[in-house]
């Protein structure tokens, strides 16, 4: 062993020794166009697919038909979970359909020569637990290496390493998402008395002996106390209780613009609580507050489900297009848009994990109005830039999750965060962007208007405000454009009529699972509603 060799820093010295440092220049940009040196394009669903459901288009009908058990239509979360718990109960005979060419569902994740990153949903909180659904997947992933007295140990890699989270207020990088830095003591008084109200209602019940807010929310109290607050926005419960600072009102319309797409003008109050109030994660060697996350985000927690979900067979580049229900089976009818054919299945039992603006177009008639309803998405636009150096600044150096205040992204996410190795040389940061418009088929609109040129101005006009001359060092820009992004939980529809409608199975013969039919686009929603529809579907409910 050579003792003469200086010891290296750590990763977060490196972090620290960075912030400091300017970043050098790599090519001259045209005067004209600054952005010319940057490659990238469009990447995402392919929308022409898909919308052959919505415009109706003709499509040969079925030549040949095959029989099987179960069919699950959509391998995002919801369908593989169902999948994989199925599985686990004995069914040997499972169909997973995916339209896509990849599984995952919005966790799905790329990758290039710099790192894995995200296409969307990239972190699980520490989860409850009490959750042992969750806790036994989590385990099977290797997440939980096991239990000391009595409470989970996550593996320390997937464990969100420091520093965390940071903000640029008032031209200063500042540790943390809560705005503090530059902030006059009135919000901050403010801002603590927020916190210490969601604090005590994680601990409040209804008269039912149930928490009032809880992951999956239909676990959470029925009392009327609490679910009235879904008949309200979230901004008029802020306006009813006199928090008026703009600090703490940036902050929530921030998080409810990270998790649902919005903000609290149109954000059901009992959704805006449900973010600070449901999560009540324990662990032994970690905090409540800790986060799991990875290069590829929840593309890791997709990628091991479908790891467990054994004997089902999964095919990919499939669209289902109808739904035929009838008194002893379903009939599936499904194109392989490479090839232009059709064919059929009859199948016993049905689970639709597709999202329900999609299955309104597979079945017909009063079935099809249930389903459907009037569910609101919101449109995202995620893009994943590649640096020749990475993005540093005045204060708290580069953390795993960066937002700057009073804009309308949400920020930007480093995907190399996890990495054991100093952050030195080329690197990726994932960027958020929820988009929102008088309507969401507006804000769809608006989105997919615009070029790849265009959004590249967008987004380097973004992280301008608080890295300058930051196109300087940017490689390449991929954006991927989510029409239906995520359900919107406006004012009454987690605890509507419409809501619940929409679960209920057809016939004991098709069954439904997506985090639509929660409100409320996360994991374990997604998880849990596969699970839930799995036990339907085996008569276990």
């Amino acid at each position: 062993m050579n003792t003469d060799r200086p010891e290296m820093p750590s990763r977060r010295e490196w972090l620290r020794l960075l912030a400091g440092v300017p970043l050098a220049a790599v090519a001259a940009c045209s005067s004209k166009n600054p952005y010319s040196h940057i490659t990238g394009g469009i990447a995402g669903a392919n929308h022409k697919v898909g919308h052959l459901l919505r415009d109706g288009a003709a499509i040969p009908a079925p030549d040949e038909y095959m029989e099987r058990e179960i069919v699950i239509a959509g391998a995002g979360v919801s369908g593989l979970s169902a999948a994989r718990w199925l599985d686990r109960k004995g069914h040997n005979d499972i169909l997973l359909l995916e339209m896509g060419e990849r599984t995952g569902g919005n966790a799905v994740w790329g990758q290039n020569k710099a790192s894995a990153y995200p296409w969307g949903a990239h972190y699980l909180p520490v989860p409850d637990a009490a959750d042992e659904e969750l806790a036994a997947f989590l385990q099977a992933a290797g997440v939980i290496t096991g239990y000391r007295n009595g409470l989970p140990v996550f593996n320390e890699y997937h464990l969100c390493h420091d520093p965390e989270e940071r903000l640029f207020i008032h031209g200063h990088w500042q540790e943390g998402l809560l705005p503090h830095f530059g902030v006059p003591g009135p919000d901050r008084q403010q801002i603590a008395g927020f916190m210490q109200h969601v604090a005590a209602l994680k601990e409040e019940k209804g008269t039912d002996g149930k928490y009032a807010f809880s992951i999956p929310l239909d676990t959470s109290s029925a009392d009327e106390r609490w679910r009235i607050l879904d008949t309200i926005t979230f901004a008029q419960y802020l306006k009813e209780r006199g928090y008026t600072s703009a600090y703490l009102l940036w902050y929530l319309n921030y998080c409810c613009k990270d998790d649902y797409g919005m903000g609290i003008e149109h954000t059901s109050a009992w959704a805006g609580l449900h973010y600070f109030a449901a999560r009540r994660g324990r662990a032994a060697n970690a905090d409540h507050s800790s986060i799991l996350t990875w290069p590829q985000g929840n593309g890791f927690l997709a990628d091991a489900l479908r790891a467990q979900c054994g004997n089902a067979e999964i095919k990919t580049g499939v669209l289902l297009y109808r739904v035929l229900p009838h008194l002893d089976y379903v009939e599936l009818h499904c194109l392989m848009p490479d090839t232009g054919k059709s064919f059929g299945i009859r199948a016993k039992k049905v689970l639709l994990s597709s999202p329900r603006y999609v299955n309104k177009h597979l079945l017909a008639g009063d079935i099809s109005n249930r389903i459907s309803g009037q569910a609101s998405y919101a449109p995202w636009v995620v893009a994943n830039i590649t640096f020749s150096s990475l993005p540093q600044g005045r204060g708290t150096a580069l953390c795993w999750d960066n937002v700057i205040y009073g804009r309308d992204s949400v920020g930007y996410v480093y995907a190399n965060h996890q990495s054991l190795t100093p952050p030195v040389g080329k690197g990726v940061i994932t960027w958020y962007l929820p988009i929102q418009a008088g309507s969401d088929k507006d804000a769809r609109m608006q989105v997919y208007k615009r070029s790849w040129n265009d959004w590249v101005k967008v987004i380097m006009e973004d992280l301008s405000i608080a890295h300058r001359d930051i196109h300087r060092f940017v490689e390449n820009i991929d954006v991927w454009v989510w029409g239906h992004g995520m359900i919107q939980p406006v004012p009454g529809y987690i605890w509507g009529r419409e809501r619940t409608a929409a679960m209920r199975p057809v016939n004991d013969r098709i069954f439904f699972a997506h985090s639509d039919l929660s409100g409320i686009s996360i994991f374990e929603e997604a998880f849990h509603q596969g699970i839930r529809a799995a036990k339907e579907l085996s008569g276990m409910s």
